[in-house]
């Protein structure tokens, strides 16, 4: 029987440890979205810059490609056990660049999924290029995508022109990447940031649904949902990135520095956001629950 490593105690923030596709095999719950950040399968020895000093951009072994049939078989096995975990009227997002994500945009298609969008996140702090023999990377993909092609999915249209100053929001997203405040309570590698995952989570979901990050690291999906008033579990198999998580969403049970990130995540809009930023204390939660 499975049992959560952490359970936040209004049981909005739940993490479980291990691979992800073992452990969603081993259950039936369903969610409203996910949002998975796999490996980019770009670490292969180059150096980047990371607060003015050059650093390798190796991440680890789980970051490695294993050739061009072992990555598209990994991503398939993945995002077939999300699938089975999505909702019909669900949606999932994944993130990558140009190492991984045309593998994912292929399985994709191959179980079945609608690709709705390729947002494109440009960065407006990018580590230079050393090198400069080719134009600087600044951006990254995020494939937003629904599970079937027959039943409509949830999108907060109105929510995203009222932060785009009244105007269709395009899939050219401009935003900073990890500020230092994100990274109060440490640093996971390749740690997205919050002001991003919250763009996602008021775009394709309602309060209190369930999101899925089946490759959580330092859970940036789960603080953003929590601090949007969302539930969420989380999956990784490194102790050290589920502590990181941990402590993260810890911290946030500070009134102030809850309503502190949440001013922080919602000022990335051209005005302010009516109706989604109010304080509420927390409460435990009587829907439906995970089975652990």
């Amino acid at each position: 029987m499975l049992h959560s490593l952490y359970k936040s105690l209004n049981r909005d923030f739940t993490l479980l440890q291990g691979d992800c596709v073992e452990l969603l095999n081993q259950f039936d719950f369903k969610f409203d979205m996910i949002f998975a950040d796999p490996p980019y399968f770009l670490s292969n020895g180059g150096i980047s810059v990371q607060s003015g000093k050059q650093v390798s951009v190796n991440k680890g072994g789980w970051d490695k490609s294993h050739g061009f049939e072992k990555d598209n078989e990994f991503n398939r096995k993945w995002l077939s056990a999300c699938r089975s975990h999505l909702k019909d009227d669900g949606t999932i997002w994944i993130s990558g660049t140009y190492h991984n994500i045309f593998s994912v945009a292929l399985m994709l298609n191959e179980l079945d999924f609608r690709i709705l969008n390729c947002v494109t996140w440009a960065k407006t702090n990018p580590p230079p290029n050393l090198s400069c023999r080719f134009f600087t990377h600044s951006t990254e993909f995020i494939l937003w995508a629904r599970k079937s092609k027959k039943v409509p999915h949830y999108f907060n249209y109105e929510l995203m022109k009222e932060i785009n100053g009244g105007t269709q929001m395009r899939d050219l997203w401009i935003l900073p990447a990890i500020a230092k405040w994100e990274k109060s309570c440490g640093k996971h590698p390749t740690q997205k940031p919050l002001p991003l995952l919250a763009r996602i989570i008021l775009a394709s979901t309602k309060e209190n649904v369930w999101i899925l990050d089946p490759f959580t690291g330092s859970s940036t999906t789960g603080i953003a949902a929590s601090l949007l008033n969302r539930r969420f579990l989380g999956i990784d198999r490194e102790t050290e990135f589920l502590e990181l998580s941990k402590a993260r969403r810890e911290e946030i049970e500070n009134p102030q520095i809850r309503q502190n990130y949440r001013d922080k995540i919602l000022k990335y809009s051209d005005k302010p956001i009516r109706g989604i930023v109010e304080i509420r204390e927390d409460t435990p939660y009587f829907g439906v629950d995970l089975p652990f």
